[in-house]
């Protein structure tokens, strides 16, 4: 069972399909909302909880890969499920390599949508704690001095305070002051988690 605060969206502009999925998720205590088309799901207003898109691949004005493109490239990494009555391989393979969840055929088995469903919840669930985790540590990053943010890229490489005070052309007591001051305000509790934080936030990789 889904934890409560999640949303599944059907797209289907066959009323007696969303009908359908939209009971068998009630039965299970899954909420859910319909859609006729891609454009009146584009459109709507979406609460900020779990969710996952049961999207039928053949909609007026678009074909399902065609949306999930469109989707990914405005950002939105809403997990998706597939039904089709009219799949085949190549078409298969191409949404799962763009991160879709499932491709499933019509008429498809109770148990592997509810199945997907489940996985689509907690890949959304996993993928807002991950974000919400980054958006913490960009606060706290921001709040570190030009000169603290510099001490800590090269902390995070595995520089010693004297090399970095050469790096830096400043003294060693002023290094550790702001190795200090880094430390305590990214609340890190060792260097090892100083560095995972860094890795989240990619300081030193190409953004």
């Amino acid at each position: 069972m889904a934890e409560p605060g999640h949303m599944i969206y059907i797209v289907d502009d066959d009323a007696s399909v969303r009908d359908a999925v939209s009971n068998l998720l009630e039965s299970v205590g899954l909420r859910s909302q319909g859609f006729e088309s891609a454009e009146d799901f584009r459109k709507a207003s979406r609460a900020e909880m779990p969710s996952c898109l049961v999207l039928d691949f053949r909609l007026p004005g678009y074909n399902g890969l065609e949306f999930q493109e469109s989707l990914v490239k405005a950002g939105d990494t809403i997990p998706i499920i597939f039904i089709t009555a009219h799949g085949d391989v190549p078409m298969t393979a191409r949404a799962m390599k763009a991160g879709a969840i499932e491709f499933l055929m019509k008429p498809f088995q109770k148990e592997d949508l509810l199945a997907a469903i489940h996985h689509g919840l907690e890949r959304d669930r996993r993928q807002r704690a991950e974000h919400a985790e980054v958006a913490l540590l960009q606060s706290r990053y921001e709040e570190l001095t030009p000169r603290e943010r510099e001490v800590m890229e090269l902390v995070v490489t595995g520089l010693m305070n004297k090399e970095i005070a050469a790096r830096l052309e400043i003294s060693e007591v002023t290094t550790k002051m702001h190795r200090g001051q880094v430390m305590q305000k990214m609340e890190a509790g060792s260097l090892a988690a100083l560095v995972r934080m860094a890795e989240k936030l990619r300081i030193g990789q190409e953004k």
